[in-house]
């Protein structure tokens, strides 16, 4: 299968056993309770998809290796904006989404992190100080100035919106875009430090 990192993928219960063995006894319990995991920027391993296992806290989040035979159910970023289904009183992460699908309208996006965890699964992760993480996809360029009227449009949102621009060459802060240097690209093999993520695909 094809999928992306910060998709969302559900997994067959009969398969928990097996991507558990040697991980720690949090993550057993996490996937016994929400047999959900993310998709990890990394390689493939011998056709395993890089996931990640989260639990209660951040000091629980755990690496694995998943055989896509074991998905039964994939949600992206931008499934979860679509559906719409952020009603929870008192998290200003999701309350700040309504407000976000406006502002980003046109673009193709979506939540990710605990909020999207938490669209994905209905399993309550998002707590009242968490941030929204967003996914904001860009196959062409975009222009400082564009980074930049994003950022002044989503600044007076009452919750801090971290947003992840995924270019040909990775990711990288939309901030990081606005100020028009050197940007940091997260890459399947590691940071990068480049000029221009779009221009740089074809040396990298």
């Amino acid at each position: 299968m094809t999928a992306r990192p910060h998709d969302l993928l559900r997994i067959d219960p009969a398969a928990v056993a097996s991507l558990t063995r040697d991980l720690p006894g949090w993550a057993v319990a996490a996937l016994a309770a929400v047999p959900w995991v993310v998709v990890r920027r990394a390689m493939a391993c011998e056709g395993k998809l890089p996931v990640g296992i989260r639990g209660h806290g951040r000091s629980e989040r755990c690496a694995a290796w998943l055989p896509p035979a074991a998905v039964v159910e994939c949600r992206t970023p931008e499934d979860l904006a679509a559906a719409r289904t952020w009603r929870r009183p008192g998290i200003p992460a999701l309350a700040a989404l309504d407000a976000v699908t406006g502002l980003l309208d046109g673009w193709s996006w979506g939540p990710a992190g605990s909020v999207g965890f938490e669209l994905a699964t209905g399993h309550p992760t998002a707590t009242p100080d968490s941030d929204l993480d967003i996914v904001l996809r860009a196959p062409d360029r975009m222009s400082p100035g564009e980074a930049g009227h994003l950022l002044a449009a989503l600044a007076p949102l009452p919750v801090r919106v971290d947003v992840a621009v995924e270019t040909p060459l990775g990711a990288c802060g939309l901030a990081e875009i606005a100020a028009g240097d050197i940007v940091m690209v997260k890459t399947p093999y590691g940071p990068r430090l480049v000029r221009d993520p779009w221009a740089e695909l074809a040396a990298a």
